[in-house]
């Protein structure tokens, strides 16, 4: 499985083209990623056949919400199920940055019906003790760079991750390039992968798409 971050129609129909499985569908790649307008969530979701993933989140300032934020992000959530998206990503902590499982619960009831990747907030927090507590909760995804610390620096996390997290795929993104990932692959055995910026032109959050890196990378994962 390769995820792509794609932000317009025309990177989302890059994505397709080039042999990408999954989109996930943002605003604002230099924070980290919001959530993208609702007509950009329609547009895309009906130019492209394959899954389309919108991340739900309203903020860049931190992974702890308020009670206006929770409200938001179940409007959001309702609003991107009725655009006919695949999924959403989220995540949410509290203030001693562990998984905030009481408004996790409100968002989920939400998402029914829809996948639901649980993004890198989890990073900030023990991931294997997080791992365990979404195995709780109707979680697909977990996109995770195994810690705060360099993806290559964290294999063993990963690997205990993929171990402990039973019906969730574990996604490795975040620090992925042309550089590490056969050594990522060949360490962690991983299957899922997210890619941001290595694929883009000087790899650069404002370029575009670059066609020949895509089509490379997809030689490598594949």
């Amino acid at each position: 499985m390769l995820e792509i971050i794609g932000m317009s129609v025309e990177d989302a129909k890059t994505i397709e083209a080039c042999g990408g499985d999954r989109i996930e569908l943002i605003s604002a790649l230099t924070e980290g990623g919001l959530t993208p307008s609702f007509a950009t969530i329609e547009k895309v979701v009906n130019n492209v056949n394959i899954p389309v993933n919108v991340m739900i989140r309203n903020h860049e300032n931190s992974f702890v919400y308020s009670e206006y934020d929770i409200e938001i992000m179940e409007k959001d959530i309702e609003i991107a199920k009725s655009l006919g998206v695949n999924g959403v990503v989220l995540g949410l902590l509290d203030k001693e940055n562990n998984i905030d499982e009481v408004n996790l619960q409100r968002l989920l009831k939400k998402c029914k019906g829809i996948d639901v990747t649980f993004h890198k907030a989890i990073d900030f927090t023990n991931v294997i003790k997080s791992t365990e507590i979404l195995n709780k909760y109707n979680i697909t995804n977990i996109l995770t760079a195994g810690g705060t610390k360099r993806i290559d620096y964290n294999i063993e996390k990963i690997k205990s991750m993929i171990e402990v997290s039973k019906d969730i795929n574990i996604l490795l993104g975040g620090g992925l390039n042309f550089e590490n990932i056969n050594t990522i692959k060949e360490s962690t055995n991983a299957t899922d992968y997210h890619f941001g910026t290595a694929i883009r032109i000087d790899n650069s959050p404002f370029g575009r798409i670059d066609e020949n890196k895509l089509k490379e990378l997809i030689k490598i994962i594949k």
